[in-house]
């Protein structure tokens, strides 16, 4: 996988910005690399999350109501 190093700016509530600045210390890492294998570990999880363009069950429901 090739390395792309473009600069972005995340956001992150206050009390996490913490929390992933002490384990990148605990670990003598950067930020970037917590969140980028943080990512890479949760990344199958989050991509089962319904899309928000998804429909919701309760919609599914009420089509085949009317259907």
């Amino acid at each position: 996988m090739k390395s792309d190093k473009r600069k972005q700016s995340l956001y992150f509530p206050e009390d996490m910005l913490e929390e992933i600045k002490r384990e990148a210390n605990r670990q003598d890492r950067s930020l970037s690399w917590i969140v980028q294998r943080a990512w890479t570990i949760a990344r199958n999880e989050i991509q089962r999350f319904p899309s928000v363009n998804d429909p919701s069950p309760d919609d599914e429901e009420d089509r085949e109501e009317l259907g």
